[in-house]
């Protein structure tokens, strides 16, 4: 069993390193547009401070190449000064020398934020150096960063390989959750897939056709399936190399009784936002998002659901133009009685825009972690966490 902070008898005037995912998306003048990665990690947060621990508190923020002071955790630290007043501090270096410069003017029940980890590279590459460093910091980790679970970085796991680690609250009950609804599904149980990526998704799908009864396919990654069964799809998004891992997919659903669904039309990039049927695209066409009979078709399929698991956009969400699919099926989702999770950057932000968050049964803080467990494999960076005996 892994161990979880609970398990942290002594916390008293203890340094404990915890390790949050705080990478919360931002708007062009640097304010948090959605503080949801924040407010989940509050009750860990709450834990450590009530028991007098010393929080040391390390995330990441965007992928930075160095420094970015647009990529700074200051707007992080401020938020968290509404939750827990006159305890938050800021350091804005990574640097241990400039971090324990803070330690003497921390009492017990003070937290102090770290500045953003990835400008400096050696978290990205797990360097034995930076990992040290990080460790000589405190006296226990804890991971609570789900979102990162499924990267061997410095902070997520080789720090827990030095120190007396555990799990925090937030990522015991992501681990609590998906194992339930992947090894124990309620059936129907529709799985829904897009993103602009098939090869993100491959494994997952495999691991679908042999849990789900249905599977619908949006996103970009859906142009590789219709390529792959003979139609044009003109200039959209397709991956070559994984046309026959596509045909291999729809086989297997065939076998195993799976429905697979996929668009039946598109909105393309065209000055109207044409929609085409998918045996009328034409070569020059580029497919952005599902068009109106396909989200018909969708409804339906989810309307029947008693479980669903969403990841991923159905069109190019990021322009307000391609976004309709993919909130149509937000809101369909949050009609249907069944029991819903959501996971990756883009659907949550779906659910958010639509208002009906509230209506989701569990919304996940990880998208490639979350993909990770569906595809029935543990993340790297539980696995090196200590074990209660």
């Amino acid at each position: 069993m892994i161990k979880t902070i609970r398990d942290f008898k002594d916390l008293k005037g203890k340094k404990v390193l915890l390790r949050a995912d705080f990478n919360v998306p931002l708007d062009a003048y640097g304010d948090i547009l959605d503080d949801t990665r924040i407010r989940e990690e509050i009750p860990t947060i709450k834990y450590l401070i009530d028991r007098g621990a010393k929080v040391i508190i390390c995330s990441h923020l965007g992928r930075p190449k160095g420094y970015d002071k647009f990529l700074s955790l200051f707007p992080v630290a401020t938020n968290l000064m509404k939750y827990f007043p006159n305890k938050v501090r800021f350091c804005d270096k990574t640097s241990v020398k400039d971090v324990k410069s803070w330690f003497p003017r921390m009492d017990e029940g003070d937290i102090l934020v770290m500045e953003n980890l990835r400008f400096d590279p050696r978290e990205e590459e797990n360097d034995p150096t930076f990992v040290n460093e990080l460790a000589s910091l405190a006296d226990y980790y804890v991971n609570d960063a789900f979102g990162t679970c499924h990267r061997k970085h410095a902070s997520t796991y080789g720090v827990a390989v030095k120190l007396p680690s555990a799990i925090g609250f937030l990522v015991e009950k992501e681990l609590k959750i998906f194992s339930k609804a992947i090894e124990r599904p309620i059936h129907p149980y529709v799985a829904v897939f897009g993103g602009a990526k098939i090869a993100d998704k491959l494994a997952v799908l495999e691991s679908a056709i042999k849990k789900a009864d249905t599977i619908l396919i949006g996103g970009g990654m859906a142009y590789t399936f219709l390529l792959a069964q003979g139609y044009v799809v003109g200039k959209s998004i397709v991956s070559l190399e994984n046309i026959q891992k596509a045909r291999d997919i729809l086989k297997g659903a065939h076998e195993n009784g799976v429905k697979v669904v996929l668009p039946v039309d598109h909105i393309v990039l065209k000055p109207d936002g044409k929609v085409v049927k998918t045996k009328e695209i034409e070569s020059e066409d580029v497919g952005l998002d599902i068009g109106p009979e396909t989200i018909k078709l969708f409804e339906t399929e989810i309307a029947k659901a008693k479980q669903i698991i969403w990841n991923g956009p159905l069109g190019k969400y990021e322009d307000a133009r391609f976004r309709k699919g993919t909130l149509k099926v937000a809101k369909a989702i949050a009609k249907s009685d069944a029991y819903s999770i959501v996971g990756g950057g883009d659907s949550v932000s779906a659910v958010n825009m639509c208002g009906v968050a509230s209506k989701i049964s569990y919304i996940s803080t990880g998208g490639g972690a979350s993909l990770k467990l569906m595809e029935g494999k543990m993340l790297p960076a539980i696995e090196v966490i200590d074990q209660v005996k």
